[in-house]
């Protein structure tokens, strides 16, 4: 028999080598909106995934099958965190205002990994400046890229 009859087609082989979305090895800490935003990820790719099954669109299948372990694996590791309100050093979840020393500032909130949008003013707690920040109040100065910037709010 000619291995032509005995193979998957190449789309079959093209769909297998699409790998898995690599899960951080970090802790999946999320802010409440970033936890309902896991959700309303999630209940779109099912819906995504019943159109394309109702198409028989293999390949979209096999893409959004992917993307919904992914998305799964990180709601069911998902540890909410809210930072005391009356806290007054850098935690999880807060907004830091900071200053560099020629006067430019800037104010970012510390959020998870799948939240972090530094075009929007958020970053992950596993980058650079979130681990200098962690654990330092107003006034204190925290040093990143060897920059010194000091910390002039804490909310």
């Amino acid at each position: 028999m000619s291995r032509a009859f005995t193979r998957g087609d190449d789309n079959d082989n093209a769909l297998s080598d699409i790998g898995e979305r690599p899960v951080s090895a970090h802790r999946n800490l999320v802010t409440p909106e970033g936890f309902a935003a896991i959700d309303r990820v999630v209940a779109g790719l099912r819906e995504e995934l019943a159109r394309a099954e109702r198409e028989s669109d293999r390949e979209r299948i096999a893409l959004v099958s992917r993307d919904l372990r992914y998305w799964n694996a990180r709601r069911e590791s998902a540890e909410v965190s809210v930072p005391e309100p009356d806290s007054k050093v850098v935690r999880f979840g807060m907004t830091v205002t900071i200053e560099s020393e020629d006067g430019k500032s800037h104010s970012w909130k510390i959020v998870g990994e799948d939240e972090a949008d530094a075009a929007h003013g958020m970053i992950s707690h596993v980058s650079p400046m979130a681990q200098a920040l962690f654990g330092k109040k107003v006034g204190d100065l925290a040093v990143v890229n060897g920059k010194e910037w000091e910390i002039v709010e804490v909310g």
